[in-house]
């Protein structure tokens, strides 16, 4: 009997310890399966952004003359510096003059001598006719006196020429400004030779009131800015946004301007139409060979964007993370504008209103088929201007 008690004892042990290890067993199974991770995700909705596009810029006064000398001769006197604003008709060299004023009084002696001997001529051919009339010398002697008078004068219109040329040159010794502008380098000085021949300008004067900003659009640009070749160039410049300029050391000139003009042809080398925008200068802050960048202003309505972040890259093609209605994630391919702000993308296909985006782990902790729990997120900000 004791055997047989103890068969039994041991029996309800045992069956009490296997229901124990299976609770337990069941236990640890529930508590070991981990929770779906919360993942933030956006909606996305329609809205408006505004982006900007830099392109690299060459600043040029709206008029570079190159002063060059008109006749040769030693610098006498330079009475401008360099960098400084000078007004059309101000003297700012001078070129020795002593040759040049010799030449203009020998040309005003030959023309007097050329007067007298007009003047000589005309008593000559008036006492010819005189007798011609009374019949006491032929015609052909007073056509002779005639003759020499048209002789005289024409020497002394030629007389009269080249004292104007004389004049001329002289004047050219004295090299004033064209217009206003502010004045280049002044690479030679007092005793330096100058010559029209010479390779080097005396210096150049830049009109900077107003700059010019010289930078190149490229076809898809080109394309972009007239709606896919829909719209003329000259109809998109009509209505083109101003734009900013932003100077060497990053900073904005705080006047816009506006793009005037874009080439019609497109270098084969480059690729790209030059263009040219023209900004207001009062303060003469921008002088010309300065280099900056054109910020071109882009507004798009009634679009879907979506953070830079949340998009992978698979074989050149571009796709985000959707959720479908049991909260797994579905790859969904997606195409984007070209130009960004580096923070989000303007989708142009793939996505619609209503669709769920997974911006948080994407490349990294999210995967295709993975159920997760959604965790609201801010929706994406319009790019900053």
């Amino acid at each position: 009997m004791n055997t047989k008690a103890l068969s039994i004892t041991a029996l309800a042990v045992a069956t009490a310890l296997s229901g124990s290890l299976m609770s337990c067993s069941k236990q640890q199974g529930v508590q070991g399966a981990a929770p779906a991770p919360q993942i933030a995700v956006v909606t996305v909705e329609p809205t408006s952004t505004s982006f900007e596009t830099s392109f690299p810029a060459t600043l040029k006064g709206k008029t570079d003359i190159d002063i060059r000398p008109q006749v040769s001769g030693f610098i006498t006197k330079v009475h401008v510096d360099e960098g400084q604003r000078v007004h059309k008709g101000q003297t700012l060299f001078t070129i020795d003059q002593v040759q040049f004023q010799a030449a203009v009084d020998q040309a005003q002696a030959n023309l007097n001598s050329a007067k007298s001997a007009v003047s000589t001529a005309e008593i000559t051919e008036q006492n010819k006719r005189m007798l011609l009339q009374k019949n006491i010398i032929s015609e052909t002697e007073w056509q002779m006196a005639a003759n020499q008078l048209a002789q005289a004068k024409a020497a002394e219109a030629q007389a009269q020429a080249a004292l104007t040329n004389a004049r001329k040159n002289l004047s050219y010794t004295t090299v004033v400004a064209p217009s206003d502008g502010v004045v280049g380098t002044i690479p030679n000085r007092e005793g330096s030779l100058a010559s029209p021949s010479s390779a080097q300008p005396l210096t150049t004067l830049s009109d900077n009131s107003a700059v010019y900003a010289y930078f190149a659009f490229n076809e898809n640009d080109l394309l972009d800015f007239t709606k896919g070749g829909s719209g003329s160039v000259e109809a998109t410049l009509k209505n083109f946004p101003e734009v900013e300029l932003e100077l060497a050391n990053g900073t904005r000139y705080p006047l816009k301007g506006h793009v005037a003009t874009v080439s019609g042809v497109i270098d084969n080398s480059t690729g790209a139409a030059s263009a040219r925008a023209l900004f207001a200068n009062p303060q003469g802050v921008l002088r010309s060979g300065n280099t900056g960048k054109i910020i071109v202003p882009r507004t798009n309505e009634n679009v879907i964007t979506i953070p830079q972040r949340a998009t992978y890259e698979l074989q050149d093609l571009r796709y985000v993370y959707t959720l479908n209605d049991s909260n797994v994630t579905v790859p969904t391919q997606i195409t984007v504008e070209p130009y960004s702000d580096g923070q989000v993308f303007v989708v142009t296909s793939g996505l619609n209103p209503g669709d769920r985006v997974v911006v948080e782990g994407v490349g990294t902790a999210v995967r295709q088929g993975m159920k997760i729990t959604p965790k609201t997120s801010a929706a994406p900000a319009p790019a900053a201007e």
